[in-house]
C-alpha cells in the first residue's frame, strides 16, 4: 500500500471513530444515560442462548447471554449505592444449566442485600430463561410471551449404522468403562442410559427446587407444571409462574416505585465496553430507555449507526 493510500485510510478510520463517538455521546446525553442527575433505575438485558462463559458483542458477534458477563453486571449493580432497584429484560430460550444457576444465584444475592429485582419477559423467557426469572422479586410478562418449559434435556446422536455402511471404524482407548459415554459411534448401553437419566433427574430436581424457592411456591405445585411444556404469559400469570402482565415500561415504573422514586427517572444500563470499536459496533446497547420523552429522532439515528454445545441444557 502506498504512503498516500495509508494516509487516506488513517483519515477515514479516524473520521469514523470521531463521528461514532460524537453520536454515542449525544445519545447518552439526550437519554440521560451518563449526565442525568435524576433518580435512576438499573437495566440489564439477558438475550439469546445462555452459556456459562462471557457474552459476545461487537460488529461480527452473534450475541448470547454469557453468565460471567451478566454476573459481573449484577455485581456492579449490587455495589452501586445510588441505584436501589433493577430490571432484568429477559429474552432467552434457555441454554446452559450451570450458567442459569450462576445468574440465579447472583440475583438472589442482590435480593439478600435489600435491592429489588424485577424481570420483564420479552418474546421468550423459557427453561433457563425462566430459571433466571424465578429468582426475581417480581415477574412481568407480555400476554403472548412464551415461558415455562421447566425441564432438562441431554441429547446424544447414534450414527454407528451409517458409519458401518461406509466402512468407517472408530477405535476408542479409554481409562474407564464409561469415559466415552454418549459416543456417536456405537449404541448406548442400558447401564449408560441409567447413568445419564440420573444426571438429568438431579439437575431437574435442582431446577424445580430453585423455582420453588424463588417464587415461594410449594415444590409439589411446581412439579405439576414442570413437564417441559411452554405457557403463554397470560397462562403463566394464571398459574402463578409470573406476577402480572405488562411490558418493559411497566417493569421500569414498578422498579422505580420499589426504589421510592416519584416522577421522572433515568434508566442506566450496566455494561462495560471493552474498547472504542466495541463501543461503536456493539458494546453499547442503544435501548437505554428513559421514562420521560426521549429524543426520538436522535435515538433512532444512533440506533441505526450502532446496529451493525452444552451437554446438559435447561430448555
Amino acid at each position: 500500500m502506498s504512503r498516500k493510500a495509508t494516509i487516506v485510510l488513517i483519515i477515514l478510520v479516524a473520521t469514523v471513530i470521531v463521528v461514532g463517538t460524537t453520536v454515542v455521546s449525544l445519545v447518552m446525553f439526550a437519554r440521560g444515560y451518563a449526565f442525568s442527575s435524576r433518580d435512576k433505575v438499573g437495566l440489564i438485558h439477558i438475550e439469546g442462548v445462555i452459556t456459562s462463559g462471557r457474552s459476545s458483542s461487537g460488529f461480527l458477534a452473534q450475541g448470547g447471554a454469557g453468565a460471567e458477563s451478566i454476573v459481573e453486571q449484577l455485581e456492579e449493580f449490587r455495589k452501586d449505592k445510588s441505584v436501589r432497584s433493577l430490571v432484568l429484560r429477559v429474552n432467552s430460550p434457555g441454554g446452559s444449566a450451570a450458567g442459569s444457576q450462576e445468574i440465579y444465584s447472583e440475583i438472589m444475592r442482590v435480593r439478600r442485600e435489600g435491592k429489588k429485582v424485577t424481570v420483564s419477559m420479552g418474546d421468550v423467557a423459557a427453561s433457563g430463561g425462566y430459571y433466571i426469572a424465578s429468582a426475581a422479586d417480581r415477574i412481568i410478562a407480555d400476554p403472548a410471551t412464551l415461558t415455562g418449559s421447566i425441564g432438562v434435556i441431554m441429547q446424544a446422536v447414534d450414527v454407528h449404522e451409517l458409519l458401518d455402511k461406509y466402512g468407517v471404524n472408530f477405535t476408542t482407548i479409554k481409562s474407564g468403562q464409561h469415559k466415552d459415554i454418549g459416543s456417536f459411534s456405537r449404541p448406548m448401553t442400558a447401564e449408560e442410559r441409567t447413568i445419564l437419566e440420573g444426571v438429568i433427574k438431579d439437575v431437574f430436581n435442582q431446577f424445580v427446587s430453585d423455582v420453588s424457592a424463588g417464587r415461594n411456591l410449594p415444590k409439589s405445585y411446581v412439579l405439576k407444571l414442570a413437564d417441559g411444556r411452554i405457557y403463554t404469559g397470560k397462562q403463566a400469570a394464571n398459574l402463578k409462574l409470573v406476577d402480572r402482565l405488562g411490558g418493559l415500561q411497566d417493569a421500569l415504573k414498578a422498579a422505580a416505585a420499589d426504589a421510592g422514586i416519584k416522577g421522572e427517572f433515568s434508566v442506566i444500563q450496566y455494561r462495560k465496553p471493552r474498547g472504542i470499536l466495541d463501543l461503536l459496533f456493539g458494546g453499547l446497547d442503544t435501548n437505554l430507555l428513559q421514562s420521560s420523552e426521549p429524543a426520538e429522532a436522535l435515538g433512532k439515528l444512533a440506533e441505526r449507526f450502532l446496529q451493525a454445545e452444552q451437554n446438559v441444557n435447561v430448555r
